[in-house]
């Protein structure tokens, strides 16, 4: 069975919330459905998200209304450089992964199994408006995956969408069917790891399976109005050969069109995979330039100061249509339809009548 979820309440924060997504087994254990982990649980157990656990006869989320802190960034940073560029995202995440990354570059927030890390006013309500008290027109479930806290992550989108405000998911997209209906439902943007490109590194660096996450891409793309770009963290030696980058993107093409935006950004030793440098800047350059030989046209480099990687060009004519350094955008020439201005095909993505200027600037908030 699959239970329902509650009608949002401002609830004592940080309370178990009950789950959505399981089902009993005949062995009296619950199963939870939310991800290909399938995770069987006895009285007490907990996933192995760490935070989804069993409560008696019923699934529990148990970090509801906590977060491990909030920032507005900009857009650019999760990273979206088709999705209202400029503009400041209200970003936010709770605590534990369903994934097992050995290269985790976030894992003191991801692979906490301290809820006392937590901050403890953060209700959906409160979210949305601090969003809009902060001038944010989106808000981003990020640090960690959002798939984790979705009862969370929906109940925050709804009140969001009910102020006007954008959803932006930050995830590695390794969800079950039926929960990714429902998650993605009240998203307006994603931004999907996509690891590698072979089922050798997921097992060996995750702990899970590549099609998965093919799976939930192909959906994005098919069935739903999510937009929708990919980020690969390159890594020396793991996933970085140009066969492997060269197939990746013939995926891309594929499945996605070539107008998905693409986003290779650099590794940084960190967690548990520490015997390897980080990632040259050449190896950024050359998986985009492999990718764009493949078809893809919007194809970005991230976490260097590399403008040419980071520029968008029309597809159509090769104009320059914005350019930036890193986070910071330095030059804009679509019109106010989101239209080149030299031949007047339009930019894949999502473009406000004025862009943002918010810049590179990150601002912690300290309390909502």
């Amino acid at each position: 069975m699959s239970t329902s979820s509650p009608t949002p309440t401002e609830r004592d924060q940080g309370s178990a919330h009950p789950a959505r997504w399981w089902h009993r087994l005949d062995d009296g254990r619950l199963q939870c459905d939310l991800c290909p982990r399938d995770c069987r649980l006895g009285d007490g157990q907990r996933g192995a998200c760490f935070v989804r656990m069993r409560a008696g006869e019923t699934m529990v989320l148990t970090t509801y209304g906590r977060s491990s802190g909030f920032c507005v960034d900009p857009i650019e940073k999760k990273p979206l450089n088709h999705f209202f560029p400029g503009t400041p995202v209200l970003s936010f995440g709770t605590a534990g992964c369903n994934l097992a990354c050995k290269f985790c570059q976030n894992w003191d927030i991801s692979k906490s199994r301290d809820m006392d890390r937590l901050m403890a006013s953060a209700s959906p309500a409160r979210i949305a408006e601090a969003a809009a008290a902060n001038d944010c027109g989106s808000v981003a479930y990020t640090y960690n995956d959002p798939v984790i806290f979705a009862e969370y992550a929906i109940d925050t989108a709804l009140a969001c969408r009910a102020r006007g405000i954008k959803n932006v998911a930050v995830t590695a997209g390794y969800i079950h069917p039926e929960a990714r209906r429902d998650f993605f439902a009240v998203m307006d943007a994603a931004n999907v790891d996509l690891k590698a490109f072979t089922e050798a590194f997921y097992w060996k660096l995750t702990g899970a399976h590549l099609q998965p996450v093919l799976d939930t891409l192909a959906w994005l793309r098919r069935d739903s109005d999510v937009w929708v770009e990919i980020t690969t963290l390159l890594i020396p030696g793991a996933n970085d050969s140009e066969a492997e980058i060269a197939a990746l993107a013939r995926w891309v093409l594929a499945e996605m069109g070539a107008e998905t935006p693409l986003h290779f950004t650099a590794f940084h030793p960190d967690f548990k995979l520490t015997d390897r440098a980080g990632t040259p800047t050449a190896t950024l350059t050359r998986a985009r330039a492999i990718a764009r030989e493949a078809g893809l046209c919007h194809v970005y480099t991230g976490n260097v100061h590399d403008t040419e990687g980071g520029t968008t060009h029309c597809c159509a004519c090769g104009a320059l249509l914005i350019r930036r350094d890193w986070y910071r955008i330095l030059d804009y020439r679509l019109d106010e339809h989101g239209n080149c201005p030299d031949c007047g095909t339009r930019l894949a993505g999502r473009f406000a009548a004025h862009r943002g200027n918010f810049g590179p600037r990150r601002i912690p908030l300290h309390s909502l």
